[in-house]
């Protein structure tokens, strides 16, 4: 997951959307560098995406970044997502769906992204239903350039079926987690940014 030019007010919505789903993958793929670091802490803080409703999770977001040494976000991400064996706080969608890894929900994903023609990098530690993962493919289905798979159709049905239905869990044990505090704050955009992207969706119906 490459590096990426962060969140910008001045790009159109499709881009911004693209742009803020790249930039949470990042964030929770691994302990994020201090290149992106950097990029956060000097990004505007007006909304991300249009809708003022995301403009003060964005400024929270990039306030602590300002607030926290890059070892520190480290630090806890190692604290809440890594270690040895189970991690304080699952990342994978089928843990919130199931209530263990590698089952049926990670089976259905894999057929979805089969109909996509999406597989994983077999450099990817982590199975298909990490949240980093289901955020790549979002991005994809938004900025990439073929329409019959990038498109708002298939973006709305990969988001209900994906994300939709325990993203608000994940954040939720985030939050709750005494050891968060940047990804705290992350997890409360991340709930804001999905509320918007659900909203959206509904519309289309």
């Amino acid at each position: 997951m490459n590096e990426r030019i962060q969140v910008s007010s001045g790009l159109d919505e499709e881009t911004a959307r693209a742009e803020v789903y790249g930039l949470l993958s990042q964030l929770y793929y691994a302990p994020p560098t201090g290149e992106l670091m950097a990029a956060l802490r000097v990004a505007v803080t007006e909304a991300p995406a249009q809708g003022a409703f995301l403009e003060e999770p964005w400024r929270e977001l990039v306030g602590v970044a300002r607030a926290v040494a890059d070892a520190e976000v480290r630090d806890e991400y190692d604290a809440l997502f890594g270690g040895v064996g189970k991690p304080e706080v699952y990342l994978f969608g089928s843990h919130y769906l199931s209530g263990f890894l590698n089952e049926k929900p990670l089976a259905r994903l894999r057929d979805t992204l089969a109909e996509l023609g999406l597989t994983r990098d077999d450099t990817m530690p982590e199975t298909e239903d990490h949240i980093a993962y289901l955020c790549e493919v979002m991005r994809y289905l938004i900025a990439g350039d073929d329409a019959g798979v990038a498109n708002l159709s298939r973006q709305r049905e990969f988001f209900i079926a994906q994300l939709q239905p325990w993203a608000s869990d994940l954040c939720d044990a985030i939050s709750a987690h005494p050891r968060a505090r940047f990804y705290a704050v992350l997890a409360d955009f991340t709930r804001a940014f999905f509320s918007v992207e659900a909203q959206g969706f509904d519309m289309l119906a």
